[in-house]
Order: C-alpha cells, then structure tokens, then sequence
C-alpha cells in the first residue's frame, strides 16, 4: 500500500521555526517530485512547496520564498520542509504530495496522485 506520512507540525510562537517530515512507504519515489500544499480554515487548499526527483529544482509559492526550505533524501524517501521566520498566516493543515509531473505545474491544481493525511501548524502572534 502506497502511502505518505507526515509529521513535525505542532504549535510554534510567530518568528519561529518547525520542520515538517514526509516519509514515504510501499513504493519509492525516486522519481516522483515531492511537495507540499497546505489548507487553513475556511479556504482552500494552495500549493506551499515542490521539489523534483533529484533535488535539482525547486518550486515555491511567493509568499513563502525566503523563509520555507524544501529537500529531500531519496535513500530515506523523505521529503522536507524547513519553515523559518514563521507567521500567524502559515497556520494550516499541511499535506504531503507525490506524483511523476514536475513541479513546475503543481500550483495550477492538477491532480496528483499520492496525498498524505496531513498534519497541523499553528502559528501564535
């Protein structure tokens, strides 16, 4: 069964830093681009991060460039996000996702074919 779990969310103050994890199971994902989306009360779910197969490209939304950080070790497969300089704005439910097409084109909400269940950040003023 093919399935990706994340963890490291919880409560941090605003200024702050929390690291997600996504850990991917019954397949690898060598060849898969990673990311991250994320939903906050009341809206939709927007794209956060990407990053393809070998960790040459990255992709962000604007307004998270400069404090989140994407990576990933394919020998673990795991995928990261390292979010610094954190905001009240951040706090959402943050999903892993996985799929072959390149993160170029994941912010246009094409459908992707492997999601995690999500985990909780919230961010305090």
């Amino acid at each position: 069964q093919v399935q990706l779990v994340e963890s490291g969310g919880g409560l941090a103050q605003a200024g702050g830093s929390l690291r997600l994890s996504c850990a991917a199971s019954g397949r690898t994902f060598s060849t898969y681009t990673m990311g991250w989306f994320r939903q906050a009360p009341g809206k939709e779910r927007e794209f956060v991060a990407a990053i393809n197969w070998s960790g040459d490209f990255t992709y962000y939304v604007d307004s998270v460039k400069g404090r989140f950080t994407i990576s990933r070790d394919t020998a673990k497969n795991t995928v990261y996000l390292q979010m610094n300089s954190l905001k009240p704005e951040d706090t959402a439910v943050y999903y892993c996702a996985a799929d072959p097409k390149s993160g170029s084109i994941w912010h246009l909400r094409v459908a992707l074919e492997v999601w995690g269940q999500g985990t909780l950040v919230t961010v305090s003023s």
